[in-house]
């Protein structure tokens, strides 16, 4: 069974985005370009307003992906199990596909008696250690985001540690939205880990507007000039190769 990599946003906001393109729109475009989004809210003492709310909800679910609202002091623990969950509902998505070329028809894993069912979910399990992973992660710096940066930080070097528990390959890239000359910034470039954030999220400097749609629009087209660069690359090799023989 072909997976290829999977590939995430994780974005990480406590609030309503107020600037540019509709974040559900492009969440929506992501997940056409086979990129799930996923949403984590992040509350301190006070709640998400209602707006914030369904924006969060409506990002994840047009993006394919998983939301979850959570206080700060848990954000360690919830990026892990979102990245995880995600992972899960994707592979179980490709493994429906399979299923249904195989058995026909509309059968997914729910209509599986449950022994089989057992056994493609310790498929899915396995995958899910081995599959290449590609998390890039928009961080919310916005002004209500500045005493949960330092958590934010934290949470992605537990998760960094985490996923390279797996056998997979990881690799992660960061973006800030908004940035200190645009609306759009990236941090880290493709890396298998994020410690490196250390030393850069402690000059991140927080602004008032929340332009989430551009920054999930800025995402998408990271992944794509990666694709690109990876085809221009075989090309080359093929080129190489034909007149070397």
């Amino acid at each position: 069974m072909k997976t290829g990599t999977l590939k995430q946003i994780l974005l990480i906001t406590d609030g309503c985005s107020n600037q540019g393109e509709d974040p559900i729109a492009m969440a929506a475009l992501a997940k056409e370009q086979g990129v799930t989004v996923n949403v984590i809210g992040v509350m301190e003492k006070d709640v998400i307003d209602d707006q914030g709310l369904k924006e969060i909800e409506g990002i994840a679910l047009a993006g394919g992906g998983v939301s979850q609202v959570v206080y700060s002091q848990q954000l360690s623990q919830t990026v892990q199990m979102v990245t995880r969950k995600a992972m899960t509902q994707t592979l179980q998505g490709v493994v429906n596909k399979e299923l249904q070329q195989i058995l026909g028809g509309a059968k997914t894993m729910e209509d599986l008696p449950p022994e089989q069912r057992g056994e493609v979910m310790e498929v899915v399990d396995e995958l899910g250690e081995t599959v290449s992973l590609e998390v890039l992660i928009l961080v919310d710096t916005s002004a209500s985001m500045k005493h949960k940066l330092p958590t934010v930080k934290e949470s992605l070097i537990d998760l960094s540690i985490s996923l390279n528990a797996r056998s997979g390959d990881n690799r992660f890239s960061v973006f800030v939205f908004p940035g200190k000359r645009k609306e759009v910034e990236k941090l880290l470039e493709w890396t298998p880990r994020l410690e490196s954030l250390t030393s850069i999220f402690s000059k991140l400097t927080t602004g008032g507007i929340t332009p989430t749609g551009p920054a999930i629009k800025e995402a998408i087209s990271y992944f794509e000039q990666k694709r690109s660069l990876r085809r221009l690359l075989s090309r080359d090799d093929e080129q190489y190769f034909e007149e070397s023989v």
